[in-house]
């Protein structure tokens, strides 16, 4: 291929000839090229509906410059004729070129491609050019699919690194402007300097990919030894050329070890790659408090470049649907490498040595301990997945961290069960099959089950292709002086070996591994001695639950878990119930500032049960408040009804200066979602009585609703991505003073042009009602609240600063009509349109009907400043039923505003693009 660059454009000219060999046993009437840079020329490929799944916004509201495109000019065929291509309607990243005679098995082919390829900004996946005058280049040129049981392997770009490319042989001619560097993977073979312009020549052989790095200063360095030439530019902070050296050097030992050659003469391990794909945990610790040294900090970031870097060079695997054998040897062999060199590394590394920090288990798990973590904050939300599906399938924490880290658990429990290094061996023998042809899983499936008369067919369809958990634990205990018989018990469905092991005095005495046990099951051991029991001792096996493993044979009564209390939150401590307090304050008008301290059993890591209870000492009234809630989730394994939550929650605050509420409310959720996790569609259905006792306040409008109760019934539905949020609610309720049916739905669309729409409807109607008082009404503007749902900050306000604070509920108009409720039905259309940026214009029209009066036409209209959506917005009203409401006194006191201070509401805004 002859590619000359073009930095100001941001073009590649490209003249490429392909010279196919098909050595499949089938003839072949089309050849289907890989063209994922095309993927970045439309807000509707494949690439760009993920980055919308995952909340990803930079890439749509890009302009046309920052994208990138391919634009094929010719394809010519076999005697100078001009051959026809195509791209499937769901795949614009690939090209279907269609041949006029078929290539017969074992025969060639040469096709002459002319094309233009315009490089994205690096911004959306960090390859393309930057403002530093960079391109960082991968996948970017025509490729020819991987040919595969007689069919071609069709995939987009999806942002996953996972091209399925034919093995190839490259030559590249590239052209750049002079002074500029290039770094690549290929053999340099020649440089030709040529006026304002250098070329290139680069080869390679039987790879099915190479990067390459075009940039106006030098930022790689290359370290050789006797396997290969490392080229890299990771980042370090006060590491010599020397400690690199050395560094770099004892990695590539240690993979070539533990798997074998690198196949080709020369690596790139670059920062880019490290920043793609970084070591989660490690990167969330702030620097200032310097937890790792920074040899380490390189060593790590270093290691895990190089051996994905290393696996995906040299595999010759199915990257979509075979990726969990590159995360599980990657995964593993990090493991191996830090349990090798780093032995008494933590997981927060120097942090574990603060007094302060001592009594958090936090800082007191070993550095490998974090993987079984990660894994589990998945598996205990009911989200995890089989790490043997495609990655196409996978939520963005379980493609990046969870299912990485669960693969790697896996290869590292399977090596600790077959022992003598067996899998070590599987694994070499593997990666030399893979130098001579494309395997598959089952390749590595044979080799494993040939080396080892151990069965090891729970490791493929439990641990692989499942994601059922694993959960043993003690049953009955016989003791005798020379022996134990030992019953364990199988809480899930996954039956895999155990580990059991015996303690005297706090060492250990034996290990020994249990198998097959599908309910339960009683073994005879040796007691040797011991004192104490444990199952899994050393995290070996990826459990769900390791808070009932251990069993006391003293004989007298012992605790299994002792009391602990925590400040803040923990992780999961196997050892100790724990119990976590943390100083809370809150702030309404009429509680004042109030202080207390909170008390519950949240650790990092969900439980099926968890409490809470906030007792709260308000100083402006000198009484207690708070709140307090119980809840058990009922997790579903194979369901589309997914969880069952079952809870009571009370609580106590003032409603206005001289009363206060309790409400009291048990309930249940029922919440379902799709087969495909990554279907951002939600459903629930949730029933709650609520309870409220008010006492009697002088300042309210409405005397006689002290004391009521509701029964609550609700449905829910809602799918939410970056381009469109579609939500649905209908809701019931029941009381001897009233009922009402009402239903609310909600529409945003973010089009092409960059314009985004936001429309809601709501309607509501009175079954019955038998009250005057207008408490229980559909309200316009401001709800009375009466379920006490709502964060009102004032909520019985009716003037003042407190007063404009905005809930969009019910009939959702931001101005003070005159008609402020509606006590037989109303309906409404609230919408906004976007003019530039977060300024918006809104606008609200509906219909109220009340008893005894005709029904009445309502609307508002004004500029909307969305900063950030429901979040922190400010409403200006213009013109409403009330005329137009900018000219008239006093406006300050009409502008609206949501502002929402909660910290578990904020997160939900950085935790959605992962889950």
């Amino acid at each position: 291929m002859k590619a000359e660059v073009d930095l100001e454009t941001k073009i590649i000219a490209a003249e490429q000839e392909l010279d196919y060999y098909n050595d499949s046993d089938v003839p072949l009437n089309a050849i289907v090229l890989n063209d994922w840079n095309n993927a970045y020329s439309a807000k509707d490929t494949p690439l760009a509906r993920r980055f919308s799944d995952e909340f990803t916004r930079s890439f749509h509201l890009a302009n046309d410059e920052e994208r990138g495109n391919t634009n094929i000019l010719s394809i010519i065929g076999p005697e100078y004729t001009s051959l026809h291509y195509t791209r499937p309607p769901e795949h614009p990243d690939l090209v279907l070129v269609t041949l006029q005679n078929p290539v017969m098995p074992h025969q060639r082919i040469r096709l002459k491609i002319t094309y233009l390829i315009k490089i994205p900004s690096d911004r959306f996946t960090r390859y393309g050019y930057n403002s530093n005058g960079e391109m960082n280049l991968k996948d970017w040129f025509l490729m020819p699919a991987r040919f595969q049981d007689q069919t071609f392997t069709t995939y987009s770009n999806e942002n996953l690194d996972d091209a399925a490319n034919a093995a190839s042989d490259y030559t590249l001619l590239l052209t750049v402007p002079k002074n500029k560097e290039i770094t690549s993977d290929l053999n340099q073979i020649r440089t030709e300097e040529k006026a304002e312009k250098t070329i290139y020549t680069f080869e390679g052989k039987n790879r099915h990919n190479f990067s390459l790095v075009i940039s106006p200063f030098i930022n790689y360095s290359s370290y050789k030894n006797t396997i290969t030439e490392v080229v890299t530019d990771i980042k370090s902070n006060r590491v010599t050329e020397i400690q690199k050296a050395i560094l770099i050097d004892k990695i590539v030992l240690f993979v070539n070890d533990n798997v074998g050659g690198f196949p080709h003469e020369k690596i790139t391990v670059s920062q880019l790659d490290y920043d793609r794909d970084p070591f989660y945990g490690l990167n969330q610790l702030p620097a200032f408090l310097a937890p790792f040294s920074d040899d380490f900090l390189y060593e790590i970031k270093f290691l895990k470049t190089y051996t994905n870097n290393f696996l995906k060079s040299s595999l010759q695997l199915d990257p979509r649907k075979e990726n969990w054998i590159y995360d599980g040897l990657q995964m593993y062999l990090i493991i191996k490498y830090i349990e090798e060199n780093h032995p008494d590394m933590k997981m927060m590394g120097n942090i574990s040595k603060f007094k302060l920090l001592k009594s958090f288990y936090l800082t007191n798990i070993e550095f490998n301990g974090q993987f079984n973590y990660l894994y589990l904050l998945m598996a205990r939300k009911n989200l995890d997945q089989p790490i043997g599906d495609a990655k196409t399938t996978f939520i963005k924490f379980n493609e990046q961290i969870a299912g990485k880290y669960k693969a790697g658990l896996s290869f590292n429990y399977l090596d600790q069960f077959l022992g003598d290094a067996t899998l070590t061996i599987a694994i070499t023998d593997f990666y030399s099959l893979n130098k001579k042809q494309q395997t598959t899983e089952y390749d590595f499936e044979t080799i494993l089950k040939s080396r080892t008369d151990k069965n090891i067919d729970w490791f493929f369809n439990t641990l692989v292709h499942s994601r059922e958990l694993i959960d043993y634990r003690f049953g009955n205990v016989v003791r005798s002086k020379d022996s134990l018989t030992v019953t364990v018990e199988n809480n899930q469905k996954a039956t895999v070996p155990i580990s059991l092991y015996g303690f005297k005095n706090g060492k250990i005495v034996f290990k020994e591994w249990l198998e097959n046990i599908k309910t339960d099951s009683t073994f005879t051991i040796p007691r040797n001695g011991a004192d104490k029991l444990a199952l899994n001792y050393t995290d070996e096996v990826p459990e769900y639950n390791q808070r009932n493993n251990w069993k006391s044979l003293k004989g007298f009564f012992v605790p299994n878990r002792p009391i602990k209390f925590n400040l803040m939150k923990d992780l999961e401590h196997p050892y100790y119930n724990q119990i976590f307090y943390v100083p809370d304050f809150e702030y309404n008008l009429y509680d004042g500032l109030a202080l207390g301290m909170r008390l519950h059993n949240k650790s990092l890591l969900d439980k099926p049960f968890s409490y809470d209870v906030t007792p709260i000492f308000s100083f402006k009234t000198q009484s207690l408040i708070g709140s307090a809630s119980v809840a058990y989730n009922q997790q579903i394994r194979d369901s589309r009804l997914y969880n069952i939550r079952y809870g009571m929650s009370s609580s106590y605050y003032h409603y206005a200066p001289d009363a206060a509420y309790l409400k009291l409310t048990p309930s249940v959720t029922f919440r379902f979602r799709e087969e495909n996790l990554r279907n951002n569609k939600k459903r629930f259905i949730g029933l709650r009585y609520v309870m409220v006792d008010r006492e009697k306040s002088i300042f309210t409008m409405d005397k006689n609703n002290e004391n009521y109760s509701v029964l609550d019934i609700r449905y829910g539905s809602t799918k939410t991505e970056v381009t469109n949020h579609f939500s649905f609610l209908t809701d019931v309720q029941v009381s001897n003073a009233f009922g009402k049916f009402s239903g609310q739905l909600e529409y945003r669309h973010l089009f092409d042009n960059n314009r985004q729409v936001n429309l809601r409807f709501y309607g509501g109607t009175f079954l019955y009602r038998k009250t005057d008082s207008d408490f229980f009404s559909f309200a316009t503007d401001r709800p009375t609240d009466y379920l006490f749902d709502y964060n009102y900050y004032g909520r019985s306000e009716s003037s003042g600063l407190f007063s404009q604070q905005l809930i969009i509920a019910e009939g959702g108009f931001k101005s003070k009509l005159d008609i402020p409720y509606a006590n037989q039905w109303i309906t409404t259309v609230n919408g906004s349109f976007n003019i530039w940026n977060w300024i918006e214009l809104y606008g609200d029209a509906g219909m109220v009907k009340n008893k005894y009066s005709d029904p009445k036409f309502i609307y508002d209209s004004g500029i909307r400043l969305n900063l950030v959506t429901d979040y922190f917005e400010l409403y200006f009203p213009v013109y409403s039923s009330n005329g137009w409401e900018i000219a008239q006194p006093n406006y300050n006191e009409k502008i609206r505003f949501i502002v929402t201070i909660s910290p578990g509401t904020l997160l939900n805004l950085f935790t959605r693009k992962w889950l």
